[in-house]
């Protein structure tokens, strides 16, 4: 079987931004598993014009990475009990390209409850895109306290790993189903 594409997406645009820490820890511990190619998505790296329904307002590059994927994987900053308007920018743009496709979820956070309520605002817009959510997430709460100044995991919350690993297992298990659904089955 060929390797799954794993699209890990960080969530905002902001300048001082500590989630691309938490992103790119996401994206590290995918890369471990032997049948997952990971892609990593900065969305400071796209641009998109208009609004998410508007065809002019899609970027090429990220249409090609939404068909090729068989998975995603959010990890995103809470703002104001949801996600950043970067984000929903970002996935508004592709929404044919989602239908039956899962994805999981990290949520990133300054206080103690690890963007909870940003994952609990998401779930209810992808699920409208077509996404199947899966039902472990990750949190990383205080998120200035997890990763040194260079961006690294701190040895004492190790854990994230072992945690990030647990949710990639049900994100691979749901996109091997999914696919093999998408491939062999009449589309809903």
């Amino acid at each position: 079987m060929a390797k799954l594409n794993v699209v890990v997406i960080e969530g905002t645009t902001r300048e001082r931004r500590l989630s691309i820490n938490a992103a790119r820890l996401v994206a590290e511990e995918g890369r471990k598993l032997p049948d997952v190619e990971i892609v990593f998505i900065d969305p400071t790296e796209f641009e998109f014009h208009g609004d998410g329904n508007d065809p002019e307002g899609k970027n090429p590059k990220y249409t090609a990475i939404t068909e090729q994927a068989d998975a995603f994987f959010i990890v995103s900053p809470e703002y104001n009990h949801s996600f950043p308007g970067s984000l929903k920018r970002l996935l508004d743009s592709e929404l044919e390209n989602y239908v039956h496709k899962p994805v999981a979820f990290a949520g990133v956070s300054n206080g103690g409850w690890g963007g909870v309520r940003m994952i609990e605002a998401l779930v209810n817009t992808v699920r409208e895109m077509g996404l199947a959510a899966t039902f472990t997430d990750v949190h990383f709460p205080r998120v200035q306290d997890m990763f040194d100044d260079k961006g690294k995991l701190k040895p004492e919350f190790a854990v994230q790993r072992e945690r990030i690993q647990r949710t990639y297992a049900e994100l691979v298990w749901m996109a091997k189903t999914l696919k093999w659904g998408r491939e062999n089955l009449p589309r809903a």
